[in-house]
């Protein structure tokens, strides 16, 4: 194979003419992709960005935002996605600790990145930058020249959030093959069209997407998730595969009886979730609904996908998250790093036995040592067990953890429970400040409808909860709001309903 290669749909035998990309506003075959992919390439070149150079995005779900990204990939630059949802100061956090020198944002977001009075060239999207991309030359892509990256930036639990630098491969041509590779491991073949239901920001949306457009699936990107326009598209479109959160899951199964039952989801191959836990109710129904196309994994934006489960195999054990992928495994240890036997609750540590150096933080090479254990052993934070199986359960975050009267509950179990209560929409567990006991459990819940006598209901969930596991688990205090918070990707933002309780306190835990 030549190395110079002029475009992803002669290096991959794809039909030019086939659609590559549709934002539900306007559609691009491969050729049409292809040729502005290049012009991006010279556009890149004009700003001084190549191999090993920074830039950022802020941008909705658009078609730009995809050809930025294989731009990126195609040139040896490293692109950061920026939350549509960030403010301001944490754009201009963002830009400059990524060390971009060039963002590119969309007109929604005009406005807050100037605010930000981020420190490097802005160049707005739109049909200016159609026009003006049409003037810089195209850059045919070079199959053994260096590949670029994402570089997301963590949700930063603790601390100010980090880029997280992803291992690659040694030219562009092996990074393709092997993202090829893995997407067709998770069931993403390419043989069907992919739809994106949730924010390009994300590493799992983006991620999952782009590797089944590898394939040769063609990309449709919904500007924001709504429950019916979902079920039209993947009917419409007879959609393949698709990525959702549990919370979209409920969303779903809450439309009105008629529209679930007129949906016909024959197309479904791979329904991918991960990102939050989901409710064991909730799962079910969705496999009655839509069948046995539920794939659910775990993993993280550090490591990517570790483990996967099917939807059979979720049947035989329900709340697995599955067993680990091909060159990985997975272990135990307790708070000295022991490791521990099978069903015992620990830290979990992934190892991937095909790469040494998984990933890094960007700029804290202290905490990605902390990461670390051993050549591609690390650890994410989560706490769970692994079966005589080699199926793993998650229990928690490891900084979510409540330590009550000295004893570790994870708040993931207790909402969990209080999901099965046919009254709670949503749910978020998390501690409070106790002089007895330092932390007790509080519950945050949504209700699917308008209560009548909030105490009689608190009193109604405390036993509920008691009931299902150990009491000492069970909340001792439930606030009701109308609306949780929850960002895009489905993960609740616990951190704002925790931190007034612990506003005038020195401590935190």
């Amino acid at each position: 194979m030549s190395t110079r290669s002029s475009s992803f749909h002669t290096l991959l035998s794809l039909d030019p003419e086939a659609l590559a990309i549709d934002d539900l506003t306007r559609a691009f075959s491969w050729a049409e992709l292809d040729h502005r992919v290049a012009r991006l390439r010279g556009l890149f070149e004009a700003l001084g960005l190549g191999p090993g150079s920074h830039a950022a995005m802020l941008m909705g779900n658009r078609a730009e935002f995809v050809e930025l990204v294989l731009a990126a990939l195609s040139s040896g630059v490293w692109l950061t996605p920026v939350s549509a949802h960030a403010t301001a100061d944490e754009i201009a956090y963002v830009v400059r600790d990524s060390g971009a020198s060039v963002v590119f944002v969309d007109p929604a977001f005009a406005a807050v990145i100037g605010a930000s009075n981020a420190s490097c060239t802005v160049i707005e999207v739109g049909e200016a930058f159609d026009n003006e991309l049409e003037t810089h030359r195209a850059i045919p892509m070079d199959a053994a020249g260096e590949p670029g990256a994402t570089m997301v930036y963590t949700s930063g639990t603790t601390g100010r959030p980090k880029g997280v630098r992803r291992s690659r491969q040694p030219d562009l041509v092996t990074q393709l093959d092997a993202s090829r590779r893995a997407g067709r491991v998770l069931g993403l073949d390419g043989r069907g069209p992919h739809l994106v239901t949730g924010p390009l920001y994300h590493a799992a949306p983006l991620g999952f997407a782009v590797m089944d457009l590898l394939n040769g699936a063609p990309m449709i990107v919904m500007p924001r998730f709504d429950e019916s326009r979902t079920l039209r598209l993947i009917d419409d479109r007879r959609v393949r595969n698709t990525h959702l959160v549990p919370t979209m899951f409920v969303r779903l199964l809450r439309l009105p009886a008629a529209e679930r039952e007129a949906f016909d989801p024959v197309a479904l191959t791979t329904v991918l979730h991960g990102a939050a836990p989901i409710s064991p109710s909730v799962k079910q129904s969705m496999i009655d609904w839509w069948g046995p196309v539920l794939v659910e994994y775990w993993g993280a934006s550090e490591g990517g996908v570790v483990t996967l489960v099917s939807s059979q195999e979720w049947l035989d054990r329900p709340g697995t998250v599955g067993r680990p992928i091909a060159n990985h495994q997975v272990f135990v240890t307790d708070e000295h790093g022991h490791e521990l036997g099978p069903d015992a609750d620990g830290l979990l540590w992934c190892q991937n036995t095909s790469v040494a150096e998984v990933f890094g933080y960007h700029n804290d090479p202290d905490k990605t040592a902390r990461a670390f254990r051993g050549p591609g052993t690390y650890t994410i934070g989560d706490i769970g067990r692994v079966d005589s199986d080699g199926y793993v359960y998650l229990a928690d975050r490891q900084s979510n953890m409540i330590i009550s009267g000295g004893v570790n509950i994870y708040p993931a179990e207790v909402e969990a429970v209080l999901l099965e209560h046919p009254a709670v929409g949503d749910a978020a567990v998390f501690g409070i400040p106790d002089d007895e006991w330092g932390e007790s459990v509080r519950a945050a819940v949504e209700l699917r409808s308008p209560a009548g006598d909030s105490a009689v209901l608190e009193t109604e969930l405390i036993a509920f909860v008691r009931e299902r596991i150990p009491p000492f688990k069970a909340p001792r205090s439930i606030e009701f709001h109308e609306r949780l918070p929850r960002a895009p990707t489905g993960k609740l933002a616990t951190r704002l309903l925790r931190e007034p309780h612990w506003r005038d306190r020195s401590r935190r835990i």
